[in-house]
């Protein structure tokens, strides 16, 4: 599930801004998924700096993961209320990129 938490730090860095709700969110994530102090801090530095680009890789996404990670990043879009447009435009992306690759495989 790193890569789920990746994903989910760089969609609430789509608009360039992390807000408290996006912050509860991943914590909720982190608490709920058990993860190691190690781990749950370097998920915290993924909110001050965001992910690089190369490792949200979608291709890397288990086809059978991939509902999982749509919704999972659309809640954390969702949870301060707005949906800003590079947030929408990255979601459409995702959801494009996922939805191809998954007919052509």
């Amino acid at each position: 599930m790193w890569s789920l938490l990746k994903f989910v730090c760089s969609f609430a860095w789509a608009d360039l801004e992390i807000r408290p709700s996006e912050r509860r969110f991943v914590a909720g994530l982190v608490d709920r998924l058990g993860l190691g102090e190690t781990e749950a801090r370097q998920v915290h530095e993924w909110l001050e700096v965001p992910p690089l680009e190369e490792e949200v890789d979608p291709q890397l996404i288990p086809v059978r993961h991939r509902e999982l990670f749509l919704e999972t990043v659309r809640g954390v879009i969702r949870v301060d209320g707005e949906m800003a447009d590079e947030e929408r435009e990255h979601l459409e992306l995702l959801e494009e990129l996922l939805s191809w690759e998954a007919d052509a495989g």
